[in-house]
């Protein structure tokens, strides 16, 4: 490991964020999936690696050295490292996975298993690696909002929903952005920099929010970003980003660890206002 390398996990995602488009096509298809699996970089052989990330193995090396590790191995070090310092047991969930693919799926008791262990660890991880000062800064954003937009297409869609629903009972002045009748960038508009966006968007990503998330930040409002890689334009485009691994089961994706991230922003939200930490008073006027 050269001195120029990054030196721990953290940095490394740093570096794979902040260098993502100036790699090449296959490297980048490496480093989402690196960022999206780190046990599997940890634990696993680089042939096995390879395989699960659609690349050859030759491939590996090149992006290790692409950030100036001396080969793939090197590299690995610091994704082991990450993994030992976890304090949950990557084995223990391997073997449970094991045990839980011996177990018939068919019958909907076991779909319903199935989704509960899934949904399970994606709450665990949610918990694991959802940075503190993040939401902070994530709740602080909202309250200090003279209003709050909320964006999200297709799967995204529930979770922008759930969240409009939450600020509208906590009498927060917010605005759900759908586009309906063709003007959703006419409505984006609207936003100034004292206001607040909540973009959120997995893959495949939705063109429309990366139009919203472009127009906001070219206005200078902070954007909430919640989405499934931070390696994605929108992520790199956020103010405060939360990067979910929802579950997928049978191809299905579910929403439940977006939806408990979106339940703890709004309820921290209303603890502060409940405890007299109100937002600063709302006077500009907005046009319909």
């Amino acid at each position: 490991m050269t001195s120029n390398a990054p030196q721990d996990y953290n940095a490394l995602r740093q570096q794979m964020s902040e260098r993502y488009e100036s790699l090449s096509k296959r490297l980048r298809q490496i480093a989402k999936f690196a960022w999206d699996n780190p046990t599997i970089m940890a634990m696993e052989t680089t042939a096995v690696i390879a395989e699960r990330a659609g690349v050859q193995p030759s491939a590996l090396i090149r992006f290790a050295k692409a950030f100036e590790y001396s080969g793939f191995s090197d590299m690995q070090r610091i994704f082991q490292a990450h993994v030992t310092d976890r304090s949950a047991s990557y084995k223990e969930r391997f073997r449970e996975a094991a045990e839980r693919d011996a177990i018939s799926s068919e019958t909907p008791g076991g779909m319903l298993g199935e989704y509960c262990e899934a949904n399970r660890h994606a709450l665990e991880h949610l918990q694991d690696e959802t940075d503190p000062e993040s939401l902070e800064q994530a709740v602080a954003l909202l309250g200090n909002a003279e209003f709050i937009y909320v964006m999200g297409q297709r799967r995204s869609f529930p979770v922008a929903s759930y969240i409009y629903y939450n600020l509208n009972h906590l009498e927060c002045r917010a605005q759900l952005l759908t586009g309906m009748g063709g003007m959703l960038l006419e409505h984006a508009d609207s936003m100034a920099p004292a206001d607040v966006l909540v973009a959120i968007s997995y893959s495949p990503y939705s063109e429309d929010t990366a139009k919203v998330v472009a127009a906001a930040r070219a206005k200078g409002v902070p954007v909430i970003v919640l989405t499934d890689s931070s390696l994605n334009a929108i992520a790199r485009e956020a103010t405060v980003c939360f990067d979910i691994h929802d579950a997928e089961v049978f191809n299905f994706r579910s929403l439940v660890a977006s939806m408990c991230l979106a339940q703890a922003l709004t309820t921290a939200l209303a603890s502060d206002r409940a405890s007299g930490n109100e937002p600063r008073a709302k006077t500009r006027k907005r046009s319909k």
